[in-house]
């Protein structure tokens, strides 16, 4: 008897699987369809992804090989195509090096450049920061301290991983323009900060020489 009543409750199961299926047939092959199509339209998309990587590299490349050979004019054409090729890594990084191409012919321009990547609210803060200190690096020889220092003083903060250049570049600004109490303060910063790298505590040490002595007189 339980061999019939399981035979019976296997021909039901079957029965209605039979009627489901018959229903809705269409449903599970158009859900079939969507499946595979989405499988295939997602490992087309990543390998899309990997190609435009790539290429965008070798381009990344091919400028900094026309830099580095002094071809200046065609390293900087090639790093502003790659800049406007969308929102990418290598995109973010065309745009960095370029302002950097820009700064070594006119140091102005590409501090200009840098203030633009620091102003651009869709970069992550840190590389924010990195550009407000790139723009400050070539600063230091042509703007006065206070107005480095307006650009600067936010970076030195105890958190902030730019503090220590930040600081260092605030100290020489400021010996620049004889302000030594405001040198000897930034420069102190940086020697009584645990976390500043041993080789610029040690370079530190030389300007808070220079520091100390004050300014020097000179005669006719």
């Amino acid at each position: 008897m339980t061999d019939i009543f399981r035979e019976i409750d296997d021909e039901v199961r079957r029965a209605k699987a039979a009627a489901v299926w018959n229903r809705y047939r269409n449903v599970f092959a158009v859900v079939a369809v969507v499946a595979v199509a989405g499988v295939g339209g997602w490992q087309f998309w990543q390998h899309q992804e990997r190609q435009t990587a790539s290429g965008l590299g070798s381009r990344f490349e091919s400028a900094l090989r026309a830099s580095s050979d002094g071809n200046a004019t065609e390293a900087e054409a090639m790093l502003t195509e790659l800049a406007g090729a969308g929102k990418g890594g290598y995109a973010r990084l065309a745009r960095f090096r370029l302002a950097a191409e820009v700064g070594k012919r006119d140091a102005a321009a590409g501090a200009a450049a840098f203030e633009a990547l620091a102003a651009d609210t869709t970069l992550d803060q840190a590389y924010r920061d990195l550009a407000r200190l790139r723009a400050g690096l070539l600063r230091v020889d042509i703007a006065p301290y206070a107005e480095l220092k307006t650009t600067l003083e936010p970076l030195t903060t105890g958190t902030n991983s730019w503090r220590h250049t930040a600081r260092e570049l605030l100290g020489i600004s400021a010996m620049k323009a004889s302000q030594y109490d405001d040198a000897g303060r930034w420069f102190d910063a940086i020697v009584t900060d645990p976390q500043a790298p041993q080789a610029l505590r040690q370079r530190v040490e030389l300007y808070l020489a220079l520091v100390r002595g004050g300014a020097v007189e000179t005669k006719n």
